[in-house]
């Protein structure tokens, strides 16, 4: 097993790849944390690093040989293929662990395990949390992950306390698992949002705190981009069927109330 000094260290040589609004919320506590951190991404974010302290690299080649302990991985969930593609992988110099942090796992694991070299270590994880849930600190939000080929112990470890230094709950569960229960937790929630956006709900004078629930609900998740919850649908399969599950789901609360109606009907029917 290879070490570096700087994993000797606990501090990491971090190189970002997408520099977008999550990555840059990451990339403000691994600075104070003391790493020293690297970015490329499509759009030009270089003035935003340099700002932040970070190197800014607009070639992937000289990006993948600036010596990262660690390549983490912050691009949308349906952008990965078209990346990891223009990325010239052949251009690394020594083992690197790959971390990515998309909000489904099977995907990019199957796309990792295809594409980087055997020698390549590969951590899948989800922070579940983010900039607006997080503005107070991550203590006690929870942080998934998978060791997927992990060879280098001590990087990947050096990589985890990141998460564990800032009080995170540090969930080791596989793919397949997270999927099927995110599938359940975040994307039902960002199915019903995006219904009740549809509907354009609003406060309204006699507002109920459950109603309530539900704007805060719509506001939060439609502040997110389709594109997310098009990606947390299209690239886990267990998001098929609780799709499937909302609409006959909401097909018997519709039966049972108008159910209810011709009861109701038939009462008043006999009454007359």
């Amino acid at each position: 097993m290879s070490t570096s000094s700087s994993c000797q260290s606990s501090t990491l040589k971090i190189g970002i790849i997408g520099f977008g609004p999550f990555a840059q919320f990451l990339a403000k506590t691994m600075i104070k944390q003391g790493h020293t951190l690297r970015a490329t991404s499509r759009s030009d974010h270089s003035q935003l690093c340099q700002d932040l302290g970070i190197s800014y690299f607009r070639n992937a080649i000289t990006f993948l040989e600036a010596d990262n302990d660690v390549i983490l991985i912050c691009t949308s969930i349906l952008s990965l293929p078209e990346v990891l593609k223009s990325m010239p992988l052949h251009g690394l110099k020594r083992q690197t662990l790959f971390a990515d942090v998309l909000s489904v796992k099977e995907y990019p694991r199957d796309l990792l395990l295809k594409v980087l070299p055997e020698e390549s270590d590969i951590l899948c994880t989800h922070p579940m949390f983010g900039p607006e849930s997080a503005k107070d600190g991550w203590k006690d939000l929870a942080f998934v992950y998978d060791k997927v080929r992990v060879k280098d112990e001590a990087t990947c470890s050096s990589f985890l306390r990141i998460f564990e230094n800032e009080g995170c709950r540090m969930l080791e569960m596989s793919c397949e698992e997270h999927d099927k229960m995110a599938a359940r937790s975040q994307f039902l929630t960002h199915t019903i949002g995006r219904v009740l956006s549809e509907m354009e709900i609003k406060s309204t004078p006699i507002s109920t705190k459950g109603f309530e629930s539900l704007v805060q609900l719509k506001e939060v998740t439609v502040k997110d981009s389709f594109d997310l919850f098009s990606g947390l649908f299209l690239c886990n399969r267990f998001a098929k069927e609780e799709l499937k599950n909302l609409e006959i789901s909401f097909e018997k609360v519709k039966l049972k109330l108008l159910d209810m109606m011709n009861v109701r009907q038939d009462i008043n029917d006999s009454n007359l």
